[in-house]
């Protein structure tokens, strides 16, 4: 089950930021390496949090600067 999540939201991530799946690798930095405006950084955050039923605390969204941490995030609140 996690592989395919880590799939899904690379696909959502994907789909929000209008870059091609297999251009976005998990370490690249949203905003250095992707071009991610902070608007768009908080439709990821939207997009993730209606997908997945979860909710990322306000603080946290700054700290969500990758793929990797997208999904790390995720796998988080899922346990809480």
């Amino acid at each position: 089950m996690a592989e395919n999540m880590e799939k899904e939201i690379a696909k959502l991530v994907s789909e929000v930021i209008e870059i091609p799946e297999a251009d976005i690798k998990p370490d690249a930095d949203f905003a250095n390496d992707l071009g991610v405006d902070s608007m768009k950084a908080i439709e990821i955050v939207a997009a993730v949090e209606k997908k997945y039923k979860v909710i990322v605390p306000e603080k946290d969204i700054p700290k969500i600067r990758s793929l990797k941490e997208v999904i790390e995030m995720v796998k988080s609140l899922k346990k809480a």
